[in-house]
């Protein structure tokens, strides 16, 4: 049981890939040679600032180091270089106990360098180390100008990452219907969602409680001041630009220059965010069968039929492993997450209707991160770690099961699925959530460039607009790209790169409402 993670197209296409470093840090000292100096960490939106920071975390040194790969990932090259941020485990103690955040770093190329670019890439629970230098090549132009930065979020990858189940437990939990039908189903569902949440706290312990996306926003501005800006320069991406608004809701007088593309909602809650995906996805596979020359209401019609035949009689796949109706949902997922990736979705669905479940099954494991040996990665854990932090709506089985026909009106592919996980995804959660919606209002922040994408499946269009109109009066300003996949800049429009560029290296703010075609 999983929700679609809002997470980059590069990551998707790349199978969310997994890599790794790590490095040391000291205290001593106060910086690494960045120019300009930092200045405190502010709060003047309304929302209560955390206590003073000690010097102790304000003038740390740190101690950049070539990065290590793993097993699974070689190292980058040897630009990239990585260090550990030391930030308070709970930010209401900032004297108190510290956990380590693992950063990555290629230092701008240029003369005339501004700052540095913080990136977040999505998830929440993606890994910025391992994205980072993948992503490299796409932003290659604003490495002139910016060191190029990452991080693992707290409770993600190097950053004390949270690993809730084994990987055969994981396996195993792929028989769990996440559409259940019968009374038995849906026992098993919420049993299922129960053991997940105590696995996560038996491995994170009191981390569980101090994952929040607020908390990263406060990362992030100590990050800043380590690293020695004066303001915060930041490329956020799907869920990357709900932390993004966040931090300019807590600091928006250090609010440099702001990209927030495939945005998020911030006004939507639990239920309104499925049912947002439930929209996006249906719409982008509506245009996937309007590319394959098919009419989307049959088109659709015919791939749920194949879903409703899996719930009952799984297709083999070669393997001892069978794919079943989750799996395939997860499969047909993947690649509507980029346009390059709809001709695998063609080849899959076509072997599925044939009896052959194996290449949808590859899919459903390159979202899942699971490799060849029958490895998963953690991205999900992470993500409803952190989420479940932060979203106080707690939808019960009787209140999601009279959703659940607008949700399959909505998309009769998508729409029971993400009903469902409406209740289960943060059921019995040990922890409460913190919020039924983000605050970003930024008043006095300067411009944030937020682009959105009419065919974004993740992170429908409509939450640009408002994002921007929630960040405030001549705060948001819209970029919008008629173009399809998850995430804008990097998928193949000049006219969105130029613009996202101009304003990052020159300062240049477009026109609010600027379309890209």
């Amino acid at each position: 049981m999983t929700r679609f993670v809002r997470w980059t197209a590069l990551a998707a296409a790349a199978a969310l890939l997994v890599g790794g470093c790590s490095g040391g840090s000291s205290d001593d000292g106060k910086g690494d040679g960045e120019t300009g100096a930092a200045s405190p960490s502010s709060s003047s939106s309304g929302t209560a600032a955390a206590a003073p920071l000690p010097s102790s975390l304000t003038s740390q040194k740190l101690d950049w180091k070539g990065c290590e790969g793993t097993s699974d990932s070689p190292a980058p090259s040897s630009e990239w270089r990585c260090a550990t941020l030391r930030v308070p485990l709970d930010w209401a103690k900032p004297e108190g106990k510290t956990i380590g955040l693992a950063l990555i770093r290629a230092k701008a190329r240029g003369d005339d360098r501004i700052g540095s670019l913080l990136f977040n890439f999505g998830g929440p629970g993606g890994s910025g180390v391992s994205m980072m230098p993948l992503y490299g090549a796409t932003v290659s132009a604003l490495r002139e100008r910016y060191d190029l930065v990452s991080w693992d979020p707290r409770g993600v990858g190097g950053s004390e990452g949270v690993r809730c189940r084994s990987d055969k437990d994981i396996e195993s939990a792929e028989s769990i219907d996440a559409t259940p039908d019968t009374a038995a189903e849906e026992a098993a569902y919420f049993q299922d969602a129960t053991a997940f949440g105590k696995g996560c706290q038996r491995t994170a312990g009191e981390l569980m409680a101090h994952v929040s996306t607020t908390d990263t926003a406060r990362d992030m501005d100590l990050m800043r001041q380590v690293l020695g800006d004066r303001k915060m320069h930041y490329f956020g991406i799907s869920y990357g630009t709900e932390l993004g608004g966040v931090y300019a809701h807590l600091f928006p007088k250090n609010v440099g220059r702001l990209i927030l593309d495939a945005v998020v909602d911030p006004s939507a809650d639990t239920v309104g965010h499925a049912e947002n995906q439930t929209r996006g996805f249906q719409r982008a596979l509506d245009d996937y069968l309007k590319s394959t020359g098919q009419d989307p209401k049959q088109g659709t019609q015919k791939i749920a039929a194949l879903l409703k035949d899996l719930d009952a009689n799984p297709l083999p796949t070669g393997t001892s492993r069978k794919l079943t109706q989750t799996l395939a949902v997860t499969g047909i997922v993947l690649p509507l997450y980029s346009k390059a990736s709809w001709p695998t979705l063609t080849s899959a669905l076509e072997a599925a209707e044939d009896g052959d479940g194996s290449e949808l099954l590859t899919l459903a494991d390159g979202y899942n991160e699971r490799d060849a040996s029958g490895h998963y990665g953690t991205t999900t854990h992470s993500q409803r770690v952190i989420s479940c932090l932060d979203d106080k709506q707690r939808p019960t089985a009787a209140e999601t099961k009279k959703l659940l026909p607008s949700f399959e009106k909505l998309s009769p592919v998508f729409g029971a699925f993400l009903g469902w996980d409406t209740a289960g995804w943060c059921h019995d959660w040990p922890v409460a959530g913190q919020w039924d919606t983000p605050e970003v209002s930024a008043p006095g922040a300067a411009p944030v460039l937020v682009v959105g994408n009419t065919g974004d499946p993740a992170t429908p269009y409509e939450g640009a607009r408002k994002m921007a109109d929630e960040l405030g009066k001549d705060v948001g300003v819209v970029l919008t790209w008629k173009g399809e996949g998850h995430g804008a800049y990097g998928s193949g429009s000049d006219c969105v790169d130029s613009t996202v560029n101009a304003y990052l290296l020159k300062g240049t703010v477009p026109k609010d409402g600027k379309v890209c075609s």
